[in-house]
Formats: structure tokens, sequence, C-alpha cells
């Protein structure tokens, strides 16, 4: 097998193959189908299958070739795109059916950090964003998240997070990947957002010191506030084993209405429904530079910014109008 190519840190542009975006609403639209069925239709999917074949025959070939790029923090567009997102897909089609709002407010191109609320008990919630933005932006963007340092310790999942574009939640890597006109997800609640209990739910914990302000104070690029409503539901946890969570070495060990009881079936979520909701960016570039050394401007923003997620939650959740439907 051949070996990919590595991209530095200081290529100005990443080469980026196409790939078919799908409809914002999973399907063909209603105008574009033919009338009653029949051989249109079959010949349609015949054309999918083909395509979907010719795609993962092409996919092989780059592999066994090396004809892909891996850039400095193991990142594997080609690998992501036809592979991770591709499995991850029907999960956020059919399964969460996750609606998408505000994703204009996503920036076209250029660096942006896009901040969200974090829950869930396991990181769904980050994996679905990364898929709500490669689908239903506009630019075709790459989310690129931040992880905390357990990701990297597991293993298999370490592997997998640095080629899906993660890396590790610290400011160096976030500043260098903003400075390279990269997307950048985070969730500032960390552990103890996802871990937290089912009776505090949607009830956004404290964001750390306000590290991801700085960082984009320094880098001067606009922090997109994300609201996501759904994740909360879909591993209710009632406990948590403290004690064995320290054998472990895991931040939380859960307890749901499903797990442990349940073997590997109560690790299963449940199919509730999502919104995510992007917000106006707030901007940062009219700062002067020493604006990310000033506690007290650190403070105003990270509490505008903790604000505006806390107050669009219980906008969507007064307007939701069942967990499941």
């Amino acid at each position: 097998m051949g070996d990919a190519k590595v991209i530095p840190f200081d290529e100005e542009e990443r080469r980026g193959r196409g790939r078919a975006r799908p409809p914002l609403d999973g399907g063909q639209e209603q105008g574009e189908r033919a009338e009653g069925g029949g051989p249109a239709e079959e010949s349609e999917e015949g054309g999918g299958l083909d395509e979907a074949l010719a795609r993962g025959v092409a996919f092989v070939r780059r592999r066994l070739t090396g004809d892909y790029e891996v850039d400095d923090f193991g990142y594997d567009q080609d690998l992501t795109d036809e592979v991770l997102l591709t499995l991850l897909r029907p999960v956020f089609e059919k399964y969460f059916r996750v609606e998408v709002r505000g994703m204009e407010n996503v920036p076209d191109e250029g660096g942006a950090l896009v901040v969200a609320n974090h829950s869930g008990t396991l990181p769904w919630d980050a994996l679905m964003l990364q898929v709500a933005v490669r689908d239903r932006h506009p630019a075709d963007r790459h989310l690129r998240l931040l992880a905390a340092d357990l990701v990297f310790q597991l293993p298999v999942v370490n592997e997998l997070a640095r080629k899906a574009g993660h890396t590790l939640a610290c400011a160096e890597d976030a500043q260098e990947l903003l400075a390279r006109g990269e997307l950048v997800g985070v969730m500032p609640e960390g552990f103890k957002g996802i871990g937290k209990p089912f009776s505090e739910r949607y009830k956004l914990q404290r964001f750390g010191r306000g590290g991801f302000v700085a960082t984009a104070l320094r880098a001067r690029v606009p922090i997109v506030p994300c609201s996501i409503v759904g994740a909360e539901e879909i591993h209710p946890m009632v406990g948590n084993a403290r004690t064995l969570a320290r054998l472990l070495n895991l931040p939380y060990f859960p307890l749901t209405p499903t797990f442990p009881w349940l073997g590997p079936l109560g690790a299963i979520p449940l199919p509730t429904k999502w919104t995510i909701q992007l917000g106006e960016p707030i901007e940062t570039r009219d700062q002067p530079p020493e604006a990310a050394e000033d506690p007290m401007l650190m403070f105003q923003l990270t509490d505008q910014v903790r604000e505006t997620i806390q107050h669009t939650l219980y906008k969507l959740l007064v307007a939701r109008r069942s967990v499941f439907f």
C-alpha cells in the first residue's frame, strides 16, 4: 500500500475532492420524481448504486496507491468523507432526524470558532455537529473538533479521532488551525456537561476559564454560538458509579435506565429528535491585540456566548413538540 502525502502547516490551500452533497430533505425534490414511480425510479436507483460502487472502487484505488493526503494533525479528509461521515450520515438523517438551523451564520471561508453545549453521556452531539456542518454548509466546510485528553488515550478511538480531524483541546492546536483558516469546534463544558445527571438537563455548566475566547481573540476570528437540543435524552444519566469510574480512570461511569443492565445493548442511544441551531457570530476582529490579556473582557465575552446558547436552548425547548417526534 502506498504512503499518504503529508500536508505541512505552511501550505496555503488544501486540495480537496468533490463530494456529492445530499439533498437537505434527505431525498429528491417532489417535482423531480417520476410520477407513479416505475422504470424512472428504478433507473435512478440503479444509477445511484453504480455511482456508489464507482466511488468505492476509486476510494480503494487511492488507498492502495497512496493518492490521498494527511495533514500534520493526522487528519485524513478522504477517509473522513468516504467512510466515517458515510457511516454517521444515516444516524444523522434517519435515526436522530437532525434539523439544522442558522447555517448561514457560519462563514463560507476563513477561520471561525463554533462553540456548542455538550451533553448526552456519550459524545454523539459532537459527531452530529460535524456531519451537520459538512452536509448543510453551502461551502461544504469541515469542522475540526477539539477533544479531551481521554479521547487520545483510548485505543482505536484515538486513531479514528485524528483521522476525522479532531485534535487535542489546547490553545496551541486551536490557534494553529484557526490561523490556517479552518473551522474549529469546541464544547467548553467538557466532561461537566456530557456527564451531568439527567435532572440537570439543558442547564449549561461552567465554561471553564474562557480559554476559547482568548484563542478567538488572538486569531481574530468570529465566535459562532451553537445550541443542540435532543442529545440530553439519548442516555438519561440517573446515576454515577464514582468508585467504578475511579477504578477505570474515567471521569464518570454512567448509570442509565438501560446501561449497564442490558450490557452492550444499553449503549444504544434513544432515537430522540434533534435540533442544531447556529446563532449569529460574535466578531472579535475589532478588538485590540492586547484584548486576549484582558480578564474582564474575556469574562464578558465568555458570559455572552454562554447566555446566548442557554437562551436559545430554552427557546428551542419551548417550541419542541416532543422528545421523539
